[in-house]
């Protein structure tokens, strides 16, 4: 079960909480930051800073296909999250037919600015890609390659719709593994919190809905 979890340098907290939570309920997981310094010491990421992006893990995330070999099933999750249960329930979903699955969210940006002050980018299939279940050896991800993610002709918007897949080859996962705070509110415990607008290791997200979730989280990974 390899995860792999998108690393921004000002969310290391974030990412440890993330890690503890997969790992605290499921030990025989692979979790794996993709850090973007790293990625860019060893060649395999060489795109200029993204002035649009509000994180370092813009594109990291589709090197996955590639970086498995093109073999078997992967996730990749934003740092900003927590699992509240067994992250072998999201790979018991993988269904060969597709390429990828991800919730398909369907919701308008309500905020100008999230985290601490970045500026909302918004697209169709707006956190479609935060959370994905990669079926890295499908054929058409055989194309998602160094130099494909490294293509600066290719922008954000076309990577993140999984533009170079046919629609039918994207699976879609109930919204309870990618529950957005502050945009659903229909599930007491989400399987998977994401905490998309900004989360309680920012100031101005201390007591925003799951906080405590998230705080019981570090004070268990503090232990």
């Amino acid at each position: 079960m390899k995860v792999f979890v998108g690393y921004d340098t000002r969310e290391d907290i974030a990412y440890q909480v993330c890690k503890h939570s997969i790992i605290n309920k499921q030990p025989n997981a692979d979790v794996r930051p993709l850090r973007q310094k790293e990625l860019r010491d060893t060649g395999w990421y060489k795109r200029p800073v993204d002035k649009l992006g509000s994180t370092e893990l813009t594109f990291t995330r589709f090197l996955i296909p590639e970086l498995t070999n093109f073999e078997g099933w992967a996730v990749f999750m934003d740092c900003d999250m927590i699992l509240t249960t067994d992250i072998k329930e999201l790979f018991d979903q993988a269904d060969d037919q597709y390429a990828v699955m991800c919730v398909k969210h369907d919701y308008k940006v309500k905020e100008g600015y999230k985290m601490d002050g970045q500026k909302q980018t918004i697209y169709p299939r707006k956190n479609w890609s935060s959370v994905v279940l990669w079926n890295c050896g499908h054929p058409s991800n055989k194309v998602v390659t160094q130099d494909f993610v490294n293509d600066t002709e290719l922008n954000g918007a076309y990577m993140h719709r999984f533009s170079w897949l046919k629609d039918e080859e994207i699976g879609e996962l109930d919204h309870t593994w990618n529950y957005l705070v502050g945009v659903y509110d229909d599930i007491e415990t989400p399987k998977l919190i994401h905490y998309t607008e900004g989360g309680p290791w920012f100031e101005n997200y201390r007591d925003c809905e799951f906080a405590q979730l998230w705080k019981d989280e570090l004070f268990d990974m503090m232990k």
